[in-house]
Order: C-alpha cells, then sequence, then structure tokens
C-alpha cells in the first residue's frame, strides 16, 4: 500500500464506527487491517495520538502501538526505541482522562516495549520515579505496573527464557518499592473505590507472577485492607470481586506452603475469619459475594490440600477449612457449590493415591455430607413437566455431579452408598423429584459396585422394572438410565433380560422416552451379547421399524450398534442372511434417494443411511477361522454398487463423500482381504473422482486400503501407482500460496496414507519417483502448527527413517538401509535445519516429543553425521532479539549439541529440545 495521510487513515477509523452501511464498514476494516500490518502504521499511529480527536481514532491508534510492539518490533532499527519509549509516555499522560480502554492500551504497548528493549534498565524503578509524586498519573502509572507482569508470560511476545529470567529477576528486586506505593496510594486516597479496585488488580498481577516476598507481604498493611474490605458488609459488588481475586491470586501464589510459611499463615488465618461475611451475604441474597467467597474458601482449600492430607485436624490442615466449602455446598443455588467441585476432585485423587484406611476414615464423613448435599442440588423443581433436560446450565451441572460422585465414592464405598439410597425410596414414600434425584445418583455408581451374587442390586433391577407408567415422567427417563447401567447385572442373573427388555420397550414406544431407553438397550447389548442372541429377531424388528420410534440420530445409530454386536455372536451360516436383513433397510433407502429427481437440482441427503451402514459394518465382527469365507463378503459386494452410486451423485459434496468413505472404511475392515474383488472398482473411482474433487477422505481411506492390502505381492503395484495419481492433485493443492495452512486435513491424510506405505511395503514406496517429492511436502509441513496434521507428518519421517534402523531380519534390510541412506545424503541436512527452525519459532511445547523422536532416529541411523547437520543448523539461529538481548549464548548452544549427540535414549533427547526452545520463546 502507498503511503496514507492522517486524514485518510481518521476518515476510515469514521467509516468503521459510524458508516451507516456495512458493506462501507467492511471495506474500512479490511483498508485499516492492511495498514496495521504495513509499516506506515507506526508513524500514522504516533500521529492521530498526537491529535487527539476523539476517543475512536485515539483508540484504534493505541491498539496499532499495542500489536506493532507485540507482533512487528523487529520492524525498528534500535536507534528508535528510546524515542518511541519517550512518546508513548507522553501520550498516555496527555490521554489519561480520555477513556480507560485507551490507557489499557497504552500501558500494554508501554509494558511490551520494555519487556523487548534490553537497553532500558530497571523500567519499574524509571516509572516509579518519574511519576508516583504526581496524584494525577497515579492511574496510569498502576495500569501499566498492572500489565506489566501480566505480560512476561505473554504468547504474543518471544522475548525468550534469557531476558524473561532478567526481567523477573529485576521486578522482583522493585517488587517490595510497588507493594509500597500501593499502600502510600490507599493511604493518601482511602475511600477512593476506583483507586483501591486499581490497587487490588495491581498487587493481584505481582502475586501472579510469583515474586512477591512472602515475609514482606506477611506483615503488610495492604493485606490487612483486603480482608478489611471483604469483611464490610457494605463493600460494594465491583470492590468486592477485585479484593477477592486478589486474595485468590495471592493463595495461588503460595502455593508451596513450606516455603511461603509467614504469609501462609496470615491469609490462612485471614479467610477463617470472612465465615460470618459469607452468612451475611446469604442472608441479604447477594449471589454475587456469595460465588466470590466461595471462590475464595475453594482456593484456600486446594493451596492447603497436601497440608490437610498430611496433617489433617493440626496446624494448617485444620479441618474448618472443608467446613467452610460444605457449608457453600448448603446454599440453595447450584452454581456456588460448583466452584469446589474442581478441590474434591483433587482430593478424592490424593486420597486414592496414599491408600491409608485411618485417613479414608477421617475424611469419610466430609465426602458422605458432601454426596448428601448433591444429591439434594440435583433434585429437579417439583413443577417441572417433562423428561430431565440434558443440555441445559442445570443439565450439564447433573453431568458433572455424576462425574464427580464416580470419582469420590471410593471412600465411602459404592456398595453401602447404594444401599443407603435405595433405603431412602424402600423406607420412606419422597416425592417425586426425590425419588428422581436419588435414581439419578445410584445410576451414578451402579457400575461400581460389584455385580457378583448381590441380593439389593436385584431387588432394585426387580422393583425398579415394575414401575407403574403413572408415575412422573422424569422418574421413568432415570430408571430407564439406571438400568442401562445395571447391564452387568442383568448378564449375571440372565432370568431378569425379559422382564427387562419389556421395560424398556415400553419406554422405546414413548416419544419423550424413546432415546433413553434406545441407549439402555444398546448396553445390555453390549454386555449380554451372548444372552441376547436369542432375541436377535426382536431386535431386528426394531431396526426394520427404526424410523417409527422418536428417536435421536446417536440413539438410533447406539440401536444398531447393540444390533451388529449380538449378530456377531450368531453361528457363521446365519450371519450372511441376517446382515442383509439388517442392511436391506439401509440400502433400499439409498436406492430410493438414487432414482428420485433431485428437487431444486439438489439432490437428497443420504447422510442418516451412510451412518447407520457404517456401524453395522463397524461393528459386525464374528470370529472367522483361518480358511473360512468371511460371512459378511457378499453381503458388501452386494452393497457396493449402491454406495458407488451413491458417491457419484455426490461427488462435490465433501459431508457426504466423507460419510461414504467412512461407510466404505468399515466395509473394507470388516471383511479384511475378503474385499478384494472391490480393490479395483474401488480404487478406479477414488482416483477419478479426486482428480476433479480433491476431497482428504480419499487419501485416509486410500491408507485403509494399503494398511489392508500392502503386504499383498500382488497389490503392491497397484497401490503404488493409486498413491502417485492421488499426490499429483494433492501437491497442487499444497503448493497454493497458504496451501498448507489452509489444508491441515488433507496434509493428515496424505502422511497418514504414506506412513502406511513404509509400514507395509517401505521397498515400493522407497524406490519410487515419488518418495523425493513426498519428503519434499514432508520437509515442508513440518512448520505446521495443527495438532493432527503435524503429528502425521513427524510419524511419517519417524518411521521413513526406522525402516532403515530397525534390523527386523526381513530379507530386504539391507536394500532398505541403502535406499534410506540415498534419501538420508540428498535431504538429510534440509530436514534437520527445517526441524531445529520449527521447534524454535513456530510450534507449541506439545509438539516437541514428536520431534525429538524424528532427530532421535536421525541419530540412530548415522550419529557422526547428524552431529555435523546439527553444528550447522546451530549455527543458523538468531543470537539475539531485535530488542538487543541475548537470545541463546555460546555455552548455551554448545550445551544442548552435546546433550541431544550423546544422548543414551530418546527422552533425554525430548528434555534437551524442550529447555533449548524456551530460549526462542
Amino acid at each position: 500500500m502507498a503511503k496514507p495521510t492522517v486524514a485518510l487513515v481518521y476518515q476510515a477509523v469514521q467509516a468503521l464506527y459510524h458508516d451507516p452501511d456495512p458493506a462501507g464498514k467492511e471495506r474500512a476494516s479490511v483498508w485499516l487491517g492492511e495498514l496495521q500490518r504495513s509499516m506506515y502504521a507506526w508513524e500514522m499511529a504516533d500521529q492521530l495520538l498526537q491529535l487527539k480527536q476523539d476517543v475512536e481514532s485515539c483508540y484504534f491508534a493505541a491498539q496499532t502501538m499495542k500489536m506493532k510492539i507485540q507482533t512487528s518490533f523487529y520492524e525498528l532499527p534500535p536507534e528508535t526505541h528510546i524515542a518511541l519509549r519517550d512518546s508513548l509516555l507522553s501520550h498516555i499522560q496527555s490521554l489519561k482522562d480520555l477513556s480507560p480502554i485507551i490507557v489499557t492500551q497504552l500501558a500494554l504497548a508501554i509494558a511490551d516495549l520494555a519487556l523487548q528493549m534490553a537497553s532500558w534498565k530497571g523500567c519499574v524503578h524509571t516509572l516509579i520515579e518519574k511519576y508516583s509524586n504526581d496524584v494525577s498519573s497515579m492511574t496510569f502509572l498502576i495500569e501499566i505496573l498492572t500489565v506489566l507482569p501480566e505480560e512476561v508470560h505473554s504468547r504474543s511476545l518471544r522475548i525468550g527464557a534469557n531476558r524473561r529470567t532478567e526481567i523477573i529477576e529485576d521486578l522482583a528486586y522493585y517488587s517490595s518499592t510497588v507493594v509500597t506505593l500501593l499502600g502510600s496510594c490507599v493511604e493518601k486516597t482511602g475511600s477512593d473505590e476506583k483507586m483501591l479496585i486499581k490497587v487490588f488488580r495491581c498487587l493481584g498481577s505481582w502475586f501472579n507472577l510469583g515474586v512477591l516476598d512472602s515475609n514482606f507481604m506477611a506483615n503488610n498493611q495492604l493485606l490487612m485492607v483486603l480482608f478489611q474490605v471483604l469483611q464490610r458488609d457494605e463493600t460494594s459488588t465491583n470492590l468486592h470481586e477485585a479484593a477477592s481475586d486478589c486474595v485468590c491470586s495471592a493463595l495461588y501464589a503460595i502455593e508451596n506452603v513450606d516455603a511461603h510459611m509467614p504469609l501462609a499463615l496470615q491469609l490462612f488465618q485471614g479467610v477463617l475469619t470472612l465465615e460470618t461475611a459469607y452468612h451475611m451475604a446469604v442472608a441479604r441474597e447477594d449471589l454475587d459475594k456469595v460465588l466470590n467467597y466461595c471462590r475464595i474458601f475453594t482456593e484456600l482449600c486446594e493451596t492447603f490440600l497436601e497440608t490437610t492430607v498430611r496433617s489433617p485436624g493440626q496446624g494448617m490442615g485444620d479441618l474448618r477449612t472443608l467446613e467452610l466449602l460444605l457449608i457453600c455446598a448448603g446454599h440453595p443455588q447450584y452454581e456456588v457449590v460448583e466452584i469446589s467441585f474442581n478441590f474434591w476432585y483433587r482430593l478424592g485423587e490424593h486420597l486414592y493415591k496414599t491408600n491409608d484406611p485411618a485417613l479414608h476414615g477421617i475424611f469419610r464423613p466430609y465426602i458422605q455430607r458432601l454426596l448428601h448435599g448433591l444429591a439434594r442440588h440435583c433434585q429437579l423443581d417439583p413443577d417441572h413437566e417433562g423428561i430431565p433436560e440434558d443440555t441445559d446450565d442445570f443439565g450439564e451441572f447433573r453431568m458433572r455431579v455424576s462425574d464427580l460422585v464416580k470419582d469420590v465414592i471410593f471412600l465411602v464405598g459404592s456398595m453401602e452408598c447404594f444401599s443407603q439410597l435405595y433405603s431412602t425410596l424402600k423406607e420412606g414414600n419422597p416425592p417425586w423429584e426425590v425419588t428422581e434425584a436419588v435414581l439419578f445418583i445410584m445410576a451414578a455408581i451402579a457400575k461400581s459396585v460389584d455385580p457378583e451374587n448381590n441380593p439389593t442390586l436385584t431387588e432394585v433391577l426387580e422393583q425398579v422394572v415394575l414401575l407403574p407408567e403413572t408415575v412422573h415422567i422424569a422418574v421413568r427417563y432415570t430408571s430407564i438410565e439406571l438400568v442401562g447401567e445395571m447391564s452387568e447385572v442383568v448378564d449375571r442373573n440372565p432370568r431378569f433380560l425379559d422382564p427387562v427388555l419389556n421395560y424398556l420397550m415400553k419406554g422405546l414406544r414413548e416419544k419423550p422416552l424413546a432415546s433413553v431407553a434406545a441407549k439402555a438397550i444398546h448396553n445390555i447389548c453390549s454386555v449380554c451379547r451372548d444372552h441376547m442372541a436369542q432375541h436377535f429377531q426382536g431386535l431386528l424388528d426394531i431396526a426394520r421399524a427404526l424410523d417409527s420410534f422418536a428417536l435421536s440420530t446417536e440413539a438410533a445409530v447406539g440401536l444398531l450398534k447393540g444390533t451388529a454386536l449380538v449378530l456377531a455372536r450368531l453361528p457363521l451360516d446365519k450371519i450372511a442372511e441376517c446382515l442383509s436383513d439388517l442392511c436391506a433397510v439401509q440400502v433400499m433407502a439409498l436406492k430410493k434417494l438414487l432414482s428420485q429427481n433431485p428437487s431444486n437440482g439438489k439432490a437428497a441427503d443420504p447422510t442418516v443411511w451412510l451412518d447407520r451402514l457404517a456401524v453395522i459394518f463397524r461393528h459386525t465382527n464374528p470370529i472367522v477361522e483361518n480358511g473360512q469365507t468371511h460371512p459378511c463378503q457378499k453381503v458388501i459386494q452386494e452393497i457396493w454398487p449402491v454406495l458407488s452410486e451413491t458417491l457419484n451423485t455426490h461427488q462435490a459434496d465433501n459431508r457426504i463423500v466423507e460419510r461414504c468413505c467412512r461407510c466404505l472404511r468399515f466395509a473394507v475392515r470388516c471383511v479384511g482381504k475378503g474385499s478384494a474383488s472391490l480393490l479395483q472398482p474401488l480404487v478406479t473411482q477414488m482416483v477419478s473422482v479426486y482428480q476433479v474433487y480433491p476431497h482428504s477422505c480419499f487419501l485416509y481411506l486410500g491408507s485403509i486400503l494399503v494398511d489392508e492390502y500392502g503386504m499383498e505381492e500382488g497389490c503392491r503395484q497397484g497401490l503404488l501407482d493409486m498413491l502417485q495419481a492421488l499426490c499429483m492433485p494433492t501437491f497442487q493443492l499444497l503448493e497454493q500460496p497458504n496451501g498448507l495452512r489452509n489444508h491441515p486435513d488433507t496434509v493428515d491424510d496424505l502422511f497418514r496414507l504414506a506412513t502406511r506405505f513404509v509400514q507395509r511395503s517401505p521397498v515400493t514406496l522407497l524406490s519410487s519417483g515419488i518418495i523425493v517429492h513426498i519428503i519434499q511436502c514432508a520437509i515442508a509441513a513440518t512448520t505446521l502448527d495443527h495438532r493432527d496434521a503435524n503429528c502425521s507428518v513427524m510419524k511419517f519421517v519417524r518411521d521413513l527413517i526406522h525402516t532403515g534402523v530397525s534390523n527386523d531380519h526381513e530379507d530386504d534390510f539391507e536394500v532398505r538401509k541403502q535406499l534410506i541412506g540415498q534419501a538420508m545424503e540428498q535431504h538429510g541436512q534440509q530436514l534437520v535445519t527445517q526441524l531445529m527452525h520449527t521447534c524454535c519459532f513456530c510450534l507449541p511445547p506439545y509438539t516437541l516429543p514428536d520431534v525429538a523422536e524424528v532427530l532421535w532416529e536421525i541419530m540412530v541411523f548415522d550419529r557422526p553425521t547428524f552431529c555435523r547437520w546439527l553444528e550447522n543448523a546451530l549455527k543458523g539461529l538468531p543470537k539475539e532479539t531485535s530488542g538487543g538481548a541475548v537470545t541463546v549464548t555460546h555455552k548455551q548452544l554448545t550445551d544442548f549439541h552435546k546433550q541431544v549427540t550423546s544422548a543414551e535414549e530418546c527422552k533425554q533427547v525430548c528434555w534437551a529440545i524442550r529447555e533449548f526452545t524456551r530460549l526462542f520463546r
């Protein structure tokens, strides 16, 4: 873009905010985005801030400054850094009263500059010295001091570990000066609520960075002020929230309690004084404050968790902390107790690991009271109509309760708890909403109760299937869920199978209960496969009439899965006929869709039927002895023409083609080598459609075919031809600008296919002309920051090199070794250089183990050459940042080289890379 005038930029900002025409707004947005990416943005933003015309233009300019400093700081020559700093400080001073959001953006810009500008030493000291005596500058000074610690670990600033360590030491050195400044600020402004909020936010930010001296803080006046604010009934909502956030940050900062004893004690005692204030907030029905207190109590319990488990009831292991959480669990709003869930999970986990019965005994009563409270919170409203909702907030809360109960039930004993719950139903006559909640909790723990010879379980099952149809529909719904969870009991006591199936069939016929009943039948089929074989005809009848029941898509597919699991247990001679019957409904539906004239030029959607066929093929896995013909082979051959025609009809629609491929994948997996007759027509069709519509699922399907047939001598050339035919359009797609980034699924599936080839027929691939292009594509794709795609690329490269390393006593090992040697000679240096660059600048830390595995394989293949390649790669890395800070010292480079090249196992390479790449993050 050509250099614009300030007037033009101002006009564009006005259009962005005020143009009545959306197209005008959009044009302005695109143009301003382009400006922000250009070199002119620095000067334009600076001039707009000087002009101070209105809030919008100043906000745009301040945000641009922040963005440029974060992402494009390298554009500025070092001699301009001081001028930029001085200009930003003068802008923030002159704009401090215009709008707080502008002050925040400029404060972020100043903080990000300070972190990157190595020549600005002791920035905290400079700022405090310059502005602390002027009350009017206090607001922006505190804002800068708040965002500075927050930005230290910002993802968008790649300042590197060396610079970060230097900054953290610097901030730690000046931290007590900052706290003293905040203290004097509170003394001067006293009850100014806005200033107090700013002070608490700033203090919290320094706690979060973990640099405050705990001895200094333990006796600090600010701590007293914090707890006074939280104890006062008249504290406003905003101030209360800021104070709560700050206490939570402080508690989080002292997680390693033993290293922060004096501060830990002050916080511990301070939080225990808030119980009265909590009760006051409950009495005033002030839910915001109640939630804040519960956050603080939970954070207290999380911080002192280890102390509590180590020395329960003593010192800071005082069990009053758990009492506070149980008081919160008694609050009528379920959102309050939900805050504490993570703590209860962690407590359960700790106690499970220690496995000390005496210790469990101490905590058992607390867990019992918690479970009691949770059961009460799970109750629906007495005037609730219909079934329980799964998807609203309350439904999600109940699911989380169910998960939590499963995790802590071992402390109370599943059987004991199950029996107690049942006896409340048996002995009392509770209202329907209590019954439903009890059944809900019973369903959560049913699977963890031992089903062997258990009279309580069988009695529960007996009673539940006798529930009359007159009870509230929500009770019937949850009772059906419970029956589904008790399928193990049915399997051990087959006499219940008929009454249970009758009960579930009643549910299946009622619209609101149909899906939950289908899910329960699916569970019974999965667990009681052998007993269910005699009921196969009944399942087949349901499957034929599937759409006469009001089922969700998921429930319908689940029912077919259950049916297929039972089908696989029938005698082999029965399977083909029954499978044909089971598929017939879906095949007829597909044929009908194909014969219809497309309405408005668009053919009807076949995905429902394709998904149903896929689930049938996926789960019909009978045990077939060697030499026997697979009973499903004939059925799949008969169905192929319909699938083929469906694929042709919808070849332009990625979603439908994906479902077709998924269906074919499970068909091929179902019969394995028995699908040989489909190979030729299937590959021909895949390749011809892929030339026009390169859907990545064809590559995936190709990888399945290679997996099944790649070991067959007669199929290898055909499969290689398929690979080459699929690669051409793929490379064209990926070579477009941003091709790799825009098509991660194609990258993922291409390298799955290539990896399967390496695993099944390495010599075929390595001797072909296509391998050079695949390796080149892999090297380019290592930079792709996409979890699945990157994982596939790394696995391909790793497995490829490994074929030349692992002497598995196959005849072709020497050939493989030689071919890999040639490939490495050609691409090795480029690969190692790219991998080092990639893991320092492109990839997130979770991908590093994959990179380490590739480097390890290269090293195992040829250590001396690898040492040289790595040295060259390291020489090419930048040694300092654009702000003049040292990124990596010579010693760090040589240490890393030595750690990697002398590693005895792969995980040592991984640790070395993890540490080394921190220098560039």
